[in-house]
């Protein structure tokens, strides 16, 4: 189990959604919104020094096609960072050819879901630290909780989100990228309790996605909500006030007293 008491270097972390060739945005999983072209944004990011980052695209399960390989190839020549991909991710043989473009992680979404064993295959393969179980979750429209989602959101699997999650460890994810439906492009917040019911429930990273605005929404995922790292759409790509595209990070040093202070918050309110 996760606990939110435990300091872990902050892990803010640009999830970026393909569509075709470029990136976009999406609300509610809802249709993408153009934010510019993939290579550029990624010399950004790198000038920017961030850590890591996500790439999603969101069209290739719907689509039922293969990642976009040589795409993929061009984002590798020029990201200095580890990364990681998802979508349309259905076999170790793609997973295989991800890794040997660069990929430090893939994750699997759909497949994983039709094909539990898919993530002990590849866990055997490659190591289950470089798999990751991509769970979409939307609330329930009755009886509360949250279900799992598919297909980009197109398909409710009426499974308890908390459930598969443990499935998904046990058949040998090394982590989970949770993302709320509900709050996807919202920039008020991620599902804390979401957050805090599935990192309760398992022992390996979790990382939050879904709801960033503000710097403080990704402090309060990881101090309050248990996640070891907080994913980032519209915050790092829009200006919060009117959303118009800017491609944005936090400095090392903001986001290291962002992290302290949230910490020091919760000790306060701990102590006796």
């Amino acid at each position: 189990m996760t606990t939110p008491t435990t300091k872990v270097r902050p892990r803010v972390i640009p999830c970026l959604l393909l569509q075709g060739k470029s990136l976009v945005k999406t609300v509610g999983f809802k249709k993408g919104k153009y934010i510019g072209d993939p290579i550029n944004t990624v010399r950004i990011y790198d000038e920017m020094e961030v850590d890591e980052l996500c790439f999603l695209d969101i069209t290739a399960t719907p689509e039922d096609r293969e990642p976009k390989y040589a795409l993929l190839e061009e984002i590798a020549a020029e990201c200095f960072m580890p990364f990681a991909y998802g979508g349309g991710v259905r076999s170790v043989e793609q997973m295989a050819r991800l890794y040997a473009l660069g990929a430090e992680k893939v994750s699997v979404n759909t497949a994983a879901y039709e094909d539990p064993r898919l993530l002990r295959r590849a866990a055997d393969r490659f190591g289950s630290q470089s798999v990751v179980a991509s769970i979409d979750a939307a609330k329930r429209r009755w009886f509360g909780g949250w279900e799992v989602v598919t297909h980009g959101g197109r398909k409710r699997r009426g499974c308890d989100v908390v459930s598969w999650a443990k499935e998904a460890v046990r058949n040998g994810a090394g982590e989970i990228l949770l993302t709320s439906v509900n709050n996807d492009g919202s920039m008020g917040g991620y599902d804390l309790a979401l957050v805090r019911a599935v990192t309760a429930a398992v022992d390996v990273p979790v990382i939050a996605c879904g709801g960033a605005g503000t710097l403080d929404d990704c402090t309060a995922v990881v101090v309050e909500g248990g996640a070891q790292a907080a994913a980032a759409g519209s915050m790092v790509v829009y200006q919060r006030k009117n959303r118009s595209v800017l491609v944005n990070y936090p400095t090392k040093r903001e986001l290291r007293e962002a992290f302290s202070a949230a910490y020091a918050r919760q000790a306060n309110q701990v102590s006796p």
